[in-house]
């Protein structure tokens, strides 16, 4: 009765779920669909005719590439790929090593966000690039000014997130906890940030995606080197596919950044995976 259903079987199952409401497709559905949507977009970005005026304006792919292959290979873009790299991790270091305490603490005890919360949620609208002048002199044009850019870009977004991210913890584990013997510094070793870790790590992830969009304004500003400065340099000899190559880098980059952070926690929950048939 089922010979020969193999093949309908396996076709089915690669389109399951495409579909469904809140449904899920595989794994080789996402590669697939993945690709065929980066071979769409590339091959319109090449093979679109575009206006006289906007040729230069406009590369192509293949220019973006060549030029691209040129920067690594003759310019040290390598180079300037490492310095934003820092700048990127050293910042952002820093700022979950002050929010997350700060986060925790909030979202724990009444008190301390009654407290810090006045503070902190003002600081959220303060646009980054605003503090750009008193930076420079303040630190001056090194990558300390930098640096401080990027953290203030993202801190008060991290502290307030955290402490929603705490609030998330069931109150009967805590309660459980305090019955069982549990000092307030236990429940928030053994109880809190257990319980709220994959929320915590989600919450890196989107913050650390804001932290990608500032670091464009901290190194335009003063920069010899990293992704925005050759932005820069490019802008002024109208070297758009530079231009393009670098917005198309520091969005692989700010890919790979994620596709780590989310292995990193389908590593640490596995159980909160959904399971794949």
């Amino acid at each position: 009765m089922q010979r020969g259903n193999g093949k309908k079987g396996t076709t089915r199952g690669f389109f399951s779920g495409w579909w469904d409401f809140a449904g899920s497709v595989s794994l080789a559905a996402k590669i697939t669909l993945g690709v065929l949507a980066w071979v769409s977009v590339l091959a319109a970005w090449e093979f679109l005719p575009r206006p006289e005026g906007a040729r230069e304006l406009v590369p192509t792919a293949s220019q973006v590439a060549t030029a691209l292959s040129e920067m690594f290979a003759e310019k040290g873009f390598a180079n300037d790929v490492g310095a934003s790299l820092k700048r990127i991790a050293i910042s952002f270091v820093i700022a979950i090593a002050v929010a997350w305490p700060l986060g925790i603490a909030m979202g724990a005890f009444p008190a301390v966000e009654a407290l810090l919360n006045p503070i902190v949620s003002p600081l959220r609208y303060l646009p980054a690039p605003s503090f750009v002048p008193l930076l420079l002199a303040l630190l001056g044009t090194g990558d300390e000014q930098k640096i401080a850019l990027l953290v203030i870009g993202v801190i008060w977004f991290l502290v307030s997130l955290l402490m929603d991210d705490t609030k998330r913890v069931p109150r009967e584990l805590l309660e459980a906890s305090r019955t069982l013997g549990a000092t307030r510094f236990g429940a928030i070793q053994h109880v809190i940030v257990p319980s709220a870790m994959p929320f915590f790590l989600d919450t890196m992830r989107q913050m650390l995606a804001v932290s990608w969009t500032y670091r464009v304004i901290a190194e335009i500003v003063a920069a010899t080197d990293g992704i925005g400065a050759v932005m820069m340099r490019a802008r002024r000899l109208v070297r758009m596919d530079v231009i393009l190559g670098c917005i198309l880098t520091i969005g692989a980059l700010g890919l790979l950044s994620d596709v780590a952070l989310r292995g990193l926690r389908r590593m640490a929950f596995p159980y909160l995976s959904p399971t794949k048939t």
